[in-house]
């Protein structure tokens, strides 16, 4: 049986993790993981840390370390802004003896802020309004995975560029 791979895809608002995890998605016959999507539904809120941790890390989780077990893909769509975050998801994919794969996407700031107010302009479902300065905040607290971490992984990419939408 062919080990099942959770992928970490993390980055900062407007980075493209979200298009990047739909598209993986359909390409692994994955079961998708976005927090975004779920927030509003079951808290009525768009945004809220001590909520979101426990959607992602305790009930997404849960069925995620299901699925690995029975061999399905699994792809969190979760941001992961630091390498605390990133390694317990690791080691626990590992513990299920499923591979971990990590996907960076980091794109220069101005991208991302472009790509935010464009999206603040005309907000889809299941997405918030973030400023310039919630964003550079934002900027200041992601820790971008070093060549240490990232050798950690059994897969790994780093994006700088940009992911078409």
């Amino acid at each position: 049986m062919q080990r099942a791979v959770m992928v970490l895809i993390v980055g900062l608002p407007g980075a493209g993790k979200t298009t990047l995890a739909r598209q993986l998605e359909e390409e692994r016959g994955a079961l998708r993981f976005t927090p975004d999507e779920w927030m509003d539904p079951l808290f009525g809120v768009s945004e809220d840390g001590g909520r979101r941790w426990v959607l992602e890390s305790q009930l997404f989780w849960s069925v995620a370390a299901r699925a690995l077990s029975l061999g399905v893909n699994v792809i969190l769509d979760y941001g992961c802004w630091s390498e605390t975050e990133r390694d317990m998801f690791r080691n626990r994919a590992h513990a299920l003896g499923a591979l971990a794969e990590i996907v960076v996407l980091n794109p220069p700031f101005e991208v991302l802020w472009e790509r935010l107010a464009a999206r603040n302009a005309a907000l889809p479902e299941g997405t918030f309004h973030i400023t310039r300065e919630e964003l550079e905040d934002y900027n200041s607290k992601f820790q971008a995975p070093d060549a240490a971490e990232l050798a950690r992984w059994d897969q790994q990419a780093v994006v700088t560029g940009v992911l078409a939408d």
